[in-house]
């Protein structure tokens, strides 16, 4: 799912201008393939958002046929901008109709507080920078005055099939602007009046400002007659390094990237090495290295790799199946899967499955086929929540409970396991009666079961 920013002056079609002058971001998010049996909000911003909808909505029935055209494909390309959403719905009969929902912006009073209260717990800034919305952030933002998600009466409909209440369409691009709200809170705030650079613009500038009178503090004023004396110290304040970083000279451009991984020596001199070393293991391991380190650097000078977490390290287990899911060399593959340690080696058809479950997802996918995880309750029931929602009653599978994070798809080989970051991995049932993963993970468990034969 694509999106567009736009730029627009004040008076140009698909523009918004504020009660200063100043314009603010318009984003359009191209319109999704239909999808099938998926739900519609994974995050719990989203699902408060489709909880106001369905509880502002007086008939459910046009709230069923809106799930049904969103899943269809049937909402095009969707327009968010402060206090309104706009999209085109097109009916089963070729008809189509623009619809709009309407949610009142914040005032400029309720944006400075917000703003304040973001400033004061940069925990806030770094949540939203992750496209997170956690709930103290929003609990916090209510303290001070400024609801952040919509209840019951904020969204309001308008729709060219002239429907007084919400119809199917408003419905349907609802259940749209959920997915899209999944994705990114920012489309949220921009909903309220406030774009993703000019937010944090102004969250720079207050905090660059309350930095410039923390430094300005211990004056006559606020130490009454008694005068203070003042140490001198080598450096200058933050607040003035900063000020400065625009002036500074650019640093210069990065290497450019190497186009592929370096070739190791090659260690076959014909004169067979002391002790018990192995060339051509030791081979292997250079051109891993090498690997390695180009994948590293072109990580680094990705954009916005400075935010992006470090990766755990490897234990000896693992890094054995990930120098496996590099090979195909059978004379490795035999030594990787007895040779990591007394006791926990492998046997070889072991070593395979996990080498396909390091492939669909690294070291988290071999921990859920390797590991046993018992979620708490609160897991528990978010996983149950996600696969009630994720299809339709007269489409939902029978699903059998195994614990552990387990269900199992009555009468067939396949299997759903619930992992901790809440991503749902399909497994199926091989003849010889081992489990082994079948695709990669999912948010979303009906398109995760997709990836699992239904029959053996």
């Amino acid at each position: 799912m694509s999106s567009t920013d736009n730029r627009n002056g004040q008076g140009t079609e698909g523009g918004w201008g504020g009660a200063d002058g100043r314009d603010d971001v318009e984003r359009t998010f191209a319109a999704p393939a239909p999808v099938r049996g998926r739900g519609f909000a994974h995050t719990w911003w989203g699902r408060a958002w489709l909880k106001a909808l369905e509880e502002t909505a007086l008939e459910g029935e046009p709230l069923k046929k809106g799930r049904k055209q969103a899943r269809a494909g049937a909402v095009g390309a969707v327009s968010v901008r402060p206090g309104r959403i706009t999209a085109v719905v097109q009916d089963q009969d070729g008809s189509a109709y623009r619809s709009d929902v309407l949610w009142q912006p914040l005032s400029d009073e309720g944006w400075d507080r917000f703003l304040d209260m973001a400033v004061d717990r940069a925990g806030h800034i770094a949540a939203l920078l992750d496209r997170e919305m956690p709930p103290h952030l929003v609990e916090d933002a209510a303290a001070a005055g400024v609801e952040l998600l919509p209840g019951i009466g904020d969204l309001e409909p308008e729709c060219g099939c002239e429907a007084w209440d919400h119809c199917a369409h408003s419905a349907a691009l609802c259940y749209q602007m959920a997915r899209l709200l999944d994705q990114d809170p920012f489309v949220l705030l921009l909903m309220r009046g406030r774009g993703e650079r000019r937010l944090l613009d102004e969250l720079q500038m207050r905090s660059v400002a309350r930095a410039s009178r923390a430094a300005g503090a211990g004056t006559d004023e606020e130490a009454g007659d008694t005068e203070v004396p003042v140490t001198e110290t080598a450096g200058v304040p933050a607040v003035a390094a900063f000020a400065v970083r625009d002036s500074l000279p650019p640093l210069p451009a990065p290497p450019p990237l190497p186009g592929e991984a370096g070739q190791p020596p090659a260690l076959d001199t014909g004169t067979d090495p002391a002790g018990e070393a192995d060339a051509d293991a030791l081979e292997f391991l250079a051109a891993d290295a090498a690997a390695r380190a180009l994948r590293m650097l072109s990580d680094a000078l990705a954009p916005g790799h400075e935010h992006q977490p470090l990766e755990p390290e490897l234990t000896v287990r693992q890094d054995a199946v990930r120098l496996a899911a590099t090979t195909s060399d059978t004379r490795f593959l035999a030594r990787l899967a007895t040779g990591t340690g007394t006791g926990t080696g492998r046997e070889r058809a072991e070593l395979d499955r996990a080498v396909q479950a390091w492939r669909y997802g690294g070291a988290a996918g071999l921990a859920v086929l390797e590991e046993e995880w018992t979620p708490e309750p609160e897991a528990l029931a978010r996983a149950e929540a996600a696969l009630h929602a994720a299809w339709e009653d007269d489409e939902r599978p029978r699903l059998l409970p195994l614990g552990g994070g387990r269900w199992s798809l009555a009468g067939t080989p396949a299997q759903l396991r619930y992992a901790p970051d809440g991503r749902w991995w399909p497994y199926r049932e091989t003849p010889d009666g081992h489990w082994t993963p079948a695709g990669p993970p999912d948010q979303d468990p009906a398109a995760a079961l997709a990836e699992a034969p239904a029959q053996g």
